[in-house]
């Protein structure tokens, strides 16, 4: 698999206290951009989720959404369909700081590189087909105060540090509720 381009977004795979739970958020009715399965979200300025920008903090990444449409029927789906007129709308986000995500890199990994902070590429990838975000861990952006820690690879006997496209384990290092802290 880490030889080969698959990204699937940022996905939460375990949290320290075992449960990753889902928290109940919402979106401004007509919000004009998609948000896919897996794809990093922040608070906005309202008090709602939006989709987070290359280099934005964020809570954690959207899990699907369920809202009633404008003929009155109840809607499940794991995309936010850009401007969508709905209402009581419930977005499902991860919002835990402690979660662990994995990610596919779009390039080698090193594990003298664990603990390096990262951003993602264009978080607008994905594919509204299927409703799953397509974005990586983008290895050219390592700096100081980035996105995501990475803290690992997951453990595959087909994932390996150095192969070209890693799964990595990370942490969000610019979560909007926690103070940011630098790369060492």
């Amino acid at each position: 698999m880490s030889s080969t381009s698959a990204p699937f977004g940022l996905r939460a795979v375990y949290s320290p206290s075992g449960v990753v739970r889902p928290t109940a958020m919402t979106i401004l009715t007509a919000y004009a951009v998609n948000i896919l399965q897996n794809q990093p979200v922040k608070i906005g300025t309202n008090g709602t989720i939006e989709a987070a920008a290359i280099g934005d903090a964020f809570i954690g990444t959207f899990s699907g959404v369920e809202f009633t449409d404008t003929d009155g029927r109840r809607r499940v789906s794991n995309k936010w369909t850009a401007s969508t007129s709905a209402t009581d709308i419930i977005a499902y986000v991860t919002l835990d700081p402690t979660l662990v995500y994995e990610i596919q890199s779009n390039a080698a990994l090193a594990v003298s590189n664990i603990g390096e902070q990262y951003n993602t590429t264009a978080i607008s990838a994905g594919s509204t087909t299927t409703g799953l975000s397509q974005l990586m861990l983008d290895v050219s952006t390592s700096t100081t105060n980035a996105q995501l820690r990475l803290i690992g690879i997951t453990p595959g006997s087909d994932n390996n540090w150095g192969d070209t496209y890693v799964i990595a384990q990370v942490l969000i290092s610019k979560h909007q509720n926690v103070a940011n802290i630098a790369a060492y």
